[in-house]
């Protein structure tokens, strides 16, 4: 079994930007910037010959290629934030490749949750912080809110496989799938 998760790699030219924007935020914790993506569809376990009905599913999606831009700064968990992110400019296509990669999950046996899809960029994931800290936290990011980074031409997925670590997970990209 293999813990994996579909995602968008952030472009290498990008990452400073979103290093710089961590580096402005008063984060508990920060995502390393090798670690930089944009979840498509989280899978969880998986045995290996799910993976590999995955794996023809994606290879065989067509898709053209988009652009895609950075934009703004969020949070997720409300007055106690667990997670601050970097969001995307609104993306028609980026939603369909989102369904499309859902549908080939769940055509090759991926119990997909059902939840809404908020493309983001995790830039800290943490336990929620004290009030005094997360009122800083808060400000901070109302500060970031003109943040803008790209566009850039998105025109592959990657499948990665999540291993657990003390400090959080480490990424591996499995594969790359080129848009056909």
């Amino acid at each position: 079994m293999i813990r994996t998760f579909i995602a968008l790699p952030i472009p290498e030219d990008l990452r400073p930007r979103l290093t710089l924007l961590q580096a402005l935020l008063p984060l508990p914790a920060r995502v390393e910037p090798a670690d930089f993506h944009l979840t498509l569809a989280f899978l969880g376990e998986q045995p290996e010959h799910v993976l590999q009905d995955l794996h023809e599913g994606l290879e065989a999606m067509q898709m053209p290629g988009f652009l895609l831009e950075l934009c703004a700064v969020n949070a997720f968990g409300g007055a106690k934030p667990r997670a601050v992110w970097a969001g995307l400019a609104p993306s028609e296509p980026l939603l369909r490749l989102q369904a499309k990669v859902a549908q080939v999950a769940v055509r090759a046996g991926v119990a997909i949750k059902a939840k809404g899809f908020t493309p983001h960029v995790t830039l800290g994931r943490f336990a929620p912080p004290p009030p005094d800290h997360a009122a800083r936290l808060e400000a901070a990011m109302v500060a970031q809110q003109g943040f803008r980074a790209g566009p850039w031409s998105v025109t592959e997925v990657t499948l990665y496989a999540s291993h657990p670590k003390a400090r959080g997970p480490l990424y591996e990209p499995m594969a790359s799938y080129p848009f056909g």
